[in-house]
C-alpha cells in the first residue's frame, strides 16, 4: 500500500507517518506539507510543497499514485497560521491533493481530518451530536471543515472509494499547536459570564491512532473522535490554578485583543467553545475503531498544565558541574 499523508509537518501528521511506518502492509509513504516535520520520520519520503503551488502539488501526488490518502492538511486558525492563511492553505491542499489523488487508478480509501465544529452551536442545536446530526457550522473553521468533507466526498464518489471523515473534538496536547491550549495556559482565562457549558477534547496521540485505524477499517462515513468526559471552561482554568474572568457581550472584543497581545489569539470557534461548550457522541468511533483507551478530557487539561516550560540557564549555571 502506498499512502499519501498531507499535513505531515504538523504534530499529528508526523505521528501518523511513524505509525504507518511500523505497518508491514505499508510499502511507501509520501508526506506533503508547507513546513517540514519537527520530529524524526522513521520511514517516509517528505516533499516540502506550498499547497498554493498547484502545479507542483498535483505533479507530486500523481507521480506517487497513492492507494490511500490520509488528508491532514487542514489548518486550524491561529494554530500554525493566521485565520485567512489557514483557510487558504486548507482549501488549496484539499482541492489540489485530493483532486490529484482521484486520478490514481489504484486509489482504494480516503481518510480526512474534520472536527465536531461542523455541527455548530446555534440556538437549539444538539449539545451532544452524533454522526446522524446534520452539520450546520456556525464559525469560519467549522465551515472550512465542512468544505473539506464535501470536496473529499466528490473525490471518493469519482474514485468509488470509501471515505472516513474523522470529526475530532478540539485536539490538544502539551506539544501540539492549539489556540485553545495556548489560551488555557494564560495566567487569566476568559469564560462566558452567563454560562459555563462543558467541552470535550482529544489528545494528539489518540487523534493520530484514530486516523491510522480509520485507514485500516475503511469505514465509509463520518466518525466523532472524542475523549471521555468533559470539563467546563471554569473547571479547566482551575485545574491549572488560573484566574477566571467572566466576560459578556462587547467585553469579548477587549478579551480578544488582550489574549492576542499575550500570544494566544482567540478565533471565533474557540470563543464559541468558551461560551456555548462543545461536546459530541463518540460511541460509534469507539466501537468501529476500537478507541476504548483514549485519554480523558480532564487528564488532557492536566497534562497541558503539567508541561514544564523551558528554563534558560545563565552561562555560569550552565558551566557548573
Amino acid at each position: 500500500m502506498r499512502v499519501l499523508v498531507t499535513g505531515m509537518g504538523g504534530e499529528v501528521g508526523t505521528r501518523v507517518a511513524n505509525l504507518l511506518a511500523r505497518d508491514p502492509r505499508v510499502d511507501d509513504i509520501l508526506g506533503i506539507d508547507i513546513d517540514p516535520p519537527r520530529r524524526r520520520i522513521d520511514r517516509a519520503e517528505f516533499a516540502r510543497i506550498d499547497p498554493r503551488d498547484r502545479r507542483k502539488l498535483v505533479r507530486a501526488v500523481r507521480d506517487f499514485e497513492p492507494n490511500a490518502v490520509v488528508h491532514l492538511g487542514v489548518y486550524e486558525p491561529n494554530a500554525r497560521f493566521g485565520p485567512e492563511l489557514a483557510a487558504t492553505l486548507t482549501r488549496a491542499m484539499t482541492i489540489g491533493a485530493l483532486g490529484a489523488a482521484a486520478d490514481s487508478p489504484s486509489l482504494e480509501r480516503i481518510v480526512v481530518r474534520s472536527g465536531v465544529e461542523v455541527y455548530g452551536r446555534a440556538r437549539g442545536a444538539a449539545t451532544r451530536p452524533d454522526e446522524s446530526v446534520e452539520p450546520r457550522p456556525t464559525t469560519p473553521f467549522g465551515r472550512s471543515l465542512l468544505d473539506v468533507e464535501r470536496v473529499a466526498q466528490e473525490v471518493a464518489r469519482s474514485a468509488d472509494a470509501p471515505l472516513t471523515a474523522v470529526r475530532c473534538a478540539p485536539i490538544v496536547g502539551p506539544h501540539f499547536s492549539s489556540p485553545l491550549g495556548r489560551l488555557l495556559r494564560l495566567p487569566v482565562v476568559p469564560i462566558g459570564a452567563l454560562s459555563d457549558l462543558p467541552f470535550s477534547l482529544v489528545h494528539h496521540d489518540d487523534a493520530a491512532h484514530a486516523f491510522t485505524r480509520s485507514l485500516d477499517r475503511a469505514h465509509d462515513g463520518a466518525l466523532n473522535v472524542v475523549g471521555p468526559g468533559a470539563v467546563t471552561p471554569a473547571q479547566a482554568a482551575r485545574i491549572g490554578t488560573r484566574v477566571v474572568v467572566p466576560i459578556v457581550g462587547p467585553q469579548w472584543l477587549a478579551a480578544r485583543a488582550l489574549a492576542e497581545l499575550l500570544g494566544a489569539p482567540l478565533p471565533p470557534h474557540v470563543r464559541e467553545l468558551l461560551v456555548r461548550g462543545r461536546t459530541a457522541d463518540g460511541a460509534r468511533a469507539t466501537e468501529i475503531l476500537g478507541l476504548d483507551r483514549c485519554t480523558p478530557t480532564r487528564d488532557i487539561v492536566q497534562d497541558l498544565y503539567d508541561w514544564m516550560p523551558v528554563v534558560y540557564l545563565r552561562a555560569a549555571e550552565a558551566d557548573a558541574p
